[in-house]
């Protein structure tokens, strides 16, 4: 297979959006600035997961993740300060639901407008995608779905809850540091007060699944224009982000966001004075990494 004739910059959004993800990975460690400055190496082995690169692919991949690193840290991770100076703020008030709900469609808001931005890329990427790239893709959502299904979906609704909640909890210890027995009995309680039905999330993630999958055959072997895809990927992308709010599940949907936001709302309840100090100190590390990170234009 030869190299795309893509612009590099259609290149880089596939990239950006994979780093979202990995952001969410990196601000989990507790060596931030380390992991951030090996980003590059992990974004690089992700997206070789997903697609395969071929040796031909390799070299200019490699670029332009590197490029990417050096958009970010110039553009982005300002960004990222001021999300956890308010969280900082709203831990010291006491947030409100309407705080985080708040927090919550800021974050959506700001990926959506990234991505409708983005859509002039996206379309030159999604017409350079091969066959056997998309195979390799849909093989690699197969495998997630078997992870998923492994993890979220063994044994009874008991096992089930447990697992979601240690999963809750290894987040919150992060950010919190140790919990009481008794803390941890009214976590649990707000925990599994959340709806569980991990056949409906799985079925959203293979909706999701499939309709890229689609898209992206439907431009490969029709060999659409750059209009035409677009305007594809749009209706994607807008049907990602509305699913949940037009969904026959959005009751569910709906519920279980709530019901999300009362578990954050809880474990700041039960929280010590030392535990909110711990969590303060770990966002001031992570405001101070990310000024860091951003200064250093390597």
């Amino acid at each position: 297979m030869q190299k795309s004739n893509m612009p590099p910059a259609g290149r880089r959004t596939l990239y950006c959006l994979c780093l979202i993800a990995l952001m969410a990975v990196l601000t989990a460690c507790s060596s931030l600035r380390l992991a951030y400055n090996h980003g590059d190496t992990l974004l690089y082995w992700w997206i070789d997961g997903y697609v395969d690169l071929n040796s031909e692919q390799k070299g200019w991949v490699k670029k332009d993740i590197d490029e990417l690193f050096h958009w970010h840290r110039k553009t982005q991770l300002h960004d990222y300060v001021q999300i956890l100076q308010t969280a900082q703020r709203q831990l010291a008030a006491g947030p409100t639901q309407a705080d985080l709900q708040n927090d919550y469609d800021e974050i959506k808001n700001r990926t959506q407008l990234l991505l409708f931005k983005a859509l002039p890329e996206l379309a030159d990427l999604a017409r350079s995608l091969q066959p056997d790239q998309i195979a390799t893709l849909e093989r690699k959502f197969a495998a997630n779905n078997a992870e998923f299904r492994k993890k979220n979906m063994k044994s009874d609704k008991e096992a089930q809850q447990k697992f979601r909640y240690q999963k809750s909890m290894e987040q919150f210890e992060l950010w919190f540091g140790n919990f009481t027995a008794e803390q941890e009995a009214q976590i649990r309680k707000a925990s599994d007060a959340r709806p569980l039905d991990n056949e409906i999330w799985l079925e959203e993630r293979q909706r999701r699944q499939k309709a890229i999958l689609t898209v992206a055959r439907k431009v490969q072997q029709e060999k659409l224009g750059k209009e035409a895809t677009m305007a594809l990927i749009h209706t994607l992308i807008k049907d990602g982000f509305d699913r949940l709010e037009n969904s026959e599940r959005k009751e569910f949907f709906d519920a279980a966001e709530a019901a999300n936001i009362q578990l954050i709302l809880t474990v700041i309840r039960v929280a010590t004075p030392a535990q909110k100090a711990h969590a303060q100190k770990r966002m001031q590390g992570w405001i101070d990494d990310f000024k860091q990170l951003a200064a250093d234009q390597r």
